[in-house]
């Protein structure tokens, strides 16, 4: 329940852009329906697909939440996150080895949490103009990761104690996610591309 408590108070944030009526607002409800659902198969995929790498296998997680955090916007992005993490409260199987409440307060929830929080900054980030070169994109991501282990290692370590989970739940995926924001930031501007083309 910690990370539906962590979750929960930024709900009316993430829900803001969307109330009111009329049909305009109603085209762009249903437009930020099909990308946030687009962006959680994104997410339920690369959690499941491994890729070879050194020291362990690297999934291509993180290199989808950057790339949603910098391309959606905060609220957009937000939305999309807590419809990966709301699809695998209720049960879906939707996280890199099962789904559940159990598992998101197992030893690898606070990643999941940071996920969130990294999307939020990422696209208010995003928004003061941090991805208008490759430069500024790749500082913007690597906060972005930092969000990401400052909360999964921290949430690890209690199970673990702070020193395993340094050893397990970070210094292991150092070089995966340098080479993913790398990836990432030069992925950017294809990604702007496709987003600005739903939300014109």
């Amino acid at each position: 329940m910690q990370i539906l408590g962590t979750v929960t108070p930024l709900i009316p944030a993430v829900l803001s852009p969307y109330t009111g009526t009329g049909a305009n607002n109603i085209n762009r409800l249903l437009t930020h329906l099909f990308l946030a659902l687009i962006g959680s198969v994104f997410l339920i995929i690369s959690a499941k697909v491994q890729i070879p790498f050194y020291p362990v296998p690297m999934t291509m997680q993180t290199l989808v939440v950057l790339m949603i955090g910098m391309s959606y916007g905060a609220p957009l992005a937000a939305s999309t996150v807590f419809l990966y993490l709301f699809q695998g409260a209720i049960g879906l199987p939707v996280f890199a080895t099962g789904g559940g409440l159990a598992y998101m307060m197992g030893p690898t929830g606070g990643y999941l949490v940071g996920f969130f929080l990294s999307a939020i900054l990422l696209g208010l980030l995003a928004s003061k103009g941090w991805g208008k070169t490759w430069q500024t994109t790749a500082v913007a991501m690597i906060l972005g990761v930092g969000v990401i282990f400052t909360i999964g290692v921290s949430w690890l370590a209690v199970f673990i104690g702070f020193e395993a989970a340094i050893i397990n739940g970070f210094l292991p995926f150092i070089y995966a996610d340098f080479l993913k924001i790398i990836i990432a930031s030069f992925a950017m501007p294809a990604a702007w591309s496709v987003v600005d083309r739903f939300l014109k």
